[in-house]
């Protein structure tokens, strides 16, 4: 194969793995629907490695599908799944599992992905010295975009697993050279086969759907002759599709809303976030709502309510579907309500390229409460249950209310599990309490907010376990990188490529947090983002190579200006725009200083010695860059923009003098 399309074929494919491991690993790894960094992290490690090998071995990266296989086989045979029935909600996968412990599974994980993601960027890397620097870039980048779009349009599908293991077989088959048969079909056709053959079984299983953000499981049952409908996502407990008369009759909580609530005796127009497979749904129903708005963001649980809930209540044509994220439904309607629920309306996932953004953190804002009480008709009520298990979060979300709606809400607490309902008239007489709240317990978190929506995490810290997780990644990284590559000399003269790759990671960050903010936590906006990131770099390229640019001082000038811009720029401004205008602007912010890091990158890369290593150096300080991620817990997302400001300036320092010129 030509190199041109065979840098695309080798860089599509090393995209498109990365993805499908973030995603098929977290589906049977409970443990990384909580890192789902992790997998990235490992990827970037193997990708820095595998330009770093470029050079120093002709022989054929054989070991990836090798290990692939393997990495399946482990996860298939030794899942980890929730081994408990009762309801709860999962913070940092506090609850017992069933499967190995998170201290055995998960440094197989990060060195599998790692050794994995190798050999894809050992033959994209391999590419690079046959071609100018900027083109080698441009088409490294036309291939991570068309891997986007691959696994974007498998997810639109909702294709099973098995088919990514059908692409990645294909990808083996085509750029791995055969130098002999046997070699071949021991080393990539035998490992193929076993990752279709292992994805295949997993695939069909009976009850088990994929949709863009879960593996989910579904069995149906009868208890004293009511149907019920058992709902598992990633191995979790997640749901139950009952009549809402039952529900009604076991479960207090699902009738306090409607009990507080003061408009409860009118209700025609009704909003439930996080509708899911439809009981909350049946219930706003049978309570008398004349029209139902029901928001959830996962298609294949609206698919199966609909297809199996014994009330049918999305047949009813009271009901209006609407697969989106809550918060950002809130933010783009223009309808009044009597009643808002949000009801129990746990992801039990992260955003992927997140590190600690959930699917929900933007819902339990103090933002997020005001948006709902603005769209509330006169005396209507606002009100979220759940299985909270923790005392000061019953009060957190309470106070959170508190401060949005201006006076203490009603909190009802019910049953086991720290069961909670809290509901919020619109005014003080519009809500109905059985008793007054007493107030938030000393010690309770504040509310939380849109720059830290982190509601799960008691103080402003990081969390000993991501601490220790974080040490030994760099830790093996470290040993890696000198194993592989060699002495650190030779990366010595790229330091500032690796502060780009630390600063450029934090900024990626912050655009794709920034967007869930203001476009929703759903993977189309998180898909869009990334590809939308990939376009301003490769057009970054593009420019550097067709036109004069101005010299690095001027472009890294402009850099910092474009965070600055960024940092002062609030999202609550950005969200008060109509969204066509919203989209106008969160681009120029977020793309204007991205677009400025990749011409200084690329006209430092195009003047570089050692185009792999100085490739790898930058990848490399994407690890860093992950890691330093999680000091978002500490001072919030817009933080970030202010670390990536100081590492661009120790980059700009670690300049070469003969490239400042440039």
């Amino acid at each position: 194969m030509p190199v041109r399309p065979r840098l695309v074929v080798a860089s599509a494919f090393m995209l498109f793995l990365e993805l499908a491991l973030i995603r098929w690993t977290g589906s049977n790894i409970v443990h990384l629907s909580y890192f789902t960094n992790f997998v990235l992290l490992g990827s970037f490690l193997g990708i820095g490695l595998g330009f770093l090998r470029v050079g120093r071995s002709t022989r054929q990266p054989y070991y990836s599908p090798v290990v692939l296989a393997a990495l399946v086989l482990i996860v298939f045979y030794f899942p980890v799944t929730v081994d408990r029935q009762a309801e709860g909600v999962l913070y940092f996968t506090s609850l017992s599992t069933s499967g190995p412990p998170a201290w055995a599974i998960l440094p197989v994980i990060f060195a599998a992905a790692a050794l994995v993601l190798m050999g894809p960027a050992e033959l994209v890397g391999r590419c690079f010295p046959e071609l100018p620097r900027l083109e080698a870039y441009r088409y490294d980048l036309i291939g991570s975009l068309t891997g986007i779009a691959m696994f974007s349009l498998l997810s639109l599908a909702s294709a099973p697993p098995v088919a990514w293991g059908l692409i990645a077989a294909c990808a083996y088959g085509v750029l791995l050279r055969p130098r002999s048969l046997g070699r071949y079909l021991g080393l990539v056709t035998f490992p193929s086969l076993v990752v279709v053959a292992a994805l295949a079984v997993e695939s069909f299983a009976a009850g088990a759907l994929w949709s863009p953000y879960y593996k989910v499981t579904y069995q149906q049952h009868s208890f004293n002759g009511v149907p019920i409908m058992d709902i598992a996502v990633n191995g979790i407990p997640h749901q139950q599709a009952i009549p809402a008369a039952n529900r009604l009759e076991w479960e207090r909580q699902y009738a306090l809303p409607y009990e507080r609530a003061a408009a409860a005796g009118h209700l025609d127009d009704v909003l439930i976030v996080g509708a899911g497979s439809g009981t909350d749904v049946a219930i706003a129903l049978s309570k008398g709502a004349k029209r139902v708005d029901a928001v959830e963001i996962d298609p294949k649980l609206r698919e199966l309510g609909g297809a199996f809930h014994p009330d049918r209540p999305y047949d009813d044509p009271r009901v209006t579907t609407h697969i989106t994220d809550g918060r950002a439904f809130l933010e783009r309607t223009g309808k009044k309500y009597d009643l808002i629920l949000f009801a129990l309306p746990d992801s039990l996932t992260l955003v992927s390229g997140a590190s600690s953004l959930r699917l929900e953190s933007y819902l339990f804002t103090e933002e997020s409460m005001r948006a709902a009480r603005d769209h509330l008709k006169p005396g209507g009520a606002f009100s979220m249950y759940n299985y909270y298990r923790e005392q000061w979060l019953v009060d957190r979300l309470a106070s959170t209310a508190q401060q949005a709606f201006g006076h203490k809400p009603c909190v009802d607490q019910v049953g086991a599990g720290q069961q909670a309902v809290i509901t919020a008239g619109v005014t003080a007489d519009a809500q109905r309490c059985g008793g007054e709240w007493a107030g938030a317990a000393a010690g309770t978190p504040p509310p939380a907010v849109d720059d830290r929506p982190f509601l799960y995490l008691h103080g402003r810290d990081i969390p000993s376990i991501y601490l220790i997780a974080l040490g030994l990644i760099l830790a093996v990284s470290v040993i890696a990188v000198r194993a592989v590559a060699g002495p650190f000399r030779r990366m010595r003269p790229y330091a500032d490529l690796f502060l780009l790759g630390v600063s450029f990671l934090l900024l990626e960050t912050k655009n794709v947090t920034g967007f869930a903010l203001l476009f929703g936590t759903t993977w189309v906006v998180n898909a869009v983002v990334f590809a939308g990131v990939l376009v301003a770099v490769l057009a970054a390229v593009e420019v550097t190579r067709r036109f004069r640019t101005p010299p690095l001082p001027v472009m890294y000038a402009i850099l910092l200006g474009g965070l600055v811009l960024a940092a002062l720029v609030p999202n609550a401004w950005l969200l008060g725009l109509p969204v066509p205008l919203r989209a106008v602007c969160a681009v120029v912010v977020a793309f204007l200083p991205i677009f400025a890091a990749n011409v200084v990158f690329a006209k430092r890369f195009a003047d570089t010695a050692d185009a792999t290593v100085a490739f790898g150096a930058n990848l490399l300080g994407a690890i860093l860059g992950g890691c330093l991620e999680y000091l978002s817990l500490v001072i919030g997302y817009e933080g970030l923009l202010v670390v990536a400001g100081l590492l661009y300036l120790g980059a700009f320092a670690l300049l070469p003098r003969t490239a400042r010129a440039l």
